[in-house]
């Protein structure tokens, strides 16, 4: 008992001593720039904050295999994309899992060939692959699925569990084309 103690005391008298050691500082200083050249003539800064005006996020190997999916559709279906409606508008929505008593196969492959992920939207057929979709209290999404049922005005949200699913239930929302 008597050393656990003292190893107590021992740890708050050296956070007294040294609060730099014990609390360690995570705040990025945006003062320093580090920038130098690589081979390929890319320019690299160092220790910049991530909301510099210009930044992007690096993607990775599947959203740039998504984003050449859907460039291919957008190319396909560019006529659907001058009909589509502008301003806000009342869709109905429920939710959808990638199981296969839902999709008939359990692949979580979509209709446009994506993998269901985080975001993922089926669509009626009106609204081609690729249309972004803004959902109010819910986010942004992608249309990259189709469905038997989906038409008119009903969307379909991806969630990756019934339980998620089901308790979404079928809801009236608004949403808005920001393509």
């Amino acid at each position: 008992m008597r050393v656990i103690s003292i190893f107590v005391a021992m740890s708050t008298l050296w956070a007294m001593l040294f609060p730099q050691i014990a609390l360690a500082d995570q705040t990025i200083n945006t003062n320093t720039k580090t920038d130098f050249q690589t081979k390929e003539n890319i320019s690299i800064v160092k220790n910049a904050p991530y909301n510099y005006e210009g930044y992007e996020p690096v993607k990775n190997l599947p959203e740039t295999k998504n984003e050449k999916i859907l460039n291919k559709w957008k190319k396909k279906q560019a006529y659907k994309f001058a009909s589509l409606s502008q301003g806000k508008f009342t869709i109905s929505a429920s939710a959808y899992t990638a199981a296969a008593d839902e999709c008939g196969k359990s692949d979580g492959i979509t209709a446009s060939g994506i993998k269901v992920h985080k975001g993922t939207l089926a669509c009626p057929p009106q609204y081609p692959f690729g249309t972004k979709i803004k959902i109010e209290g819910y986010g942004k999404f992608t249309c990259e699925d189709r469905g038997g049922a989906i038409k008119g005005n009903k969307f379909d949200i991806y969630m990756p569990t019934k339980k998620q699913a089901f308790a979404f239930g079928r809801r009236n929302l608004t949403a808005e084309v920001i393509n």
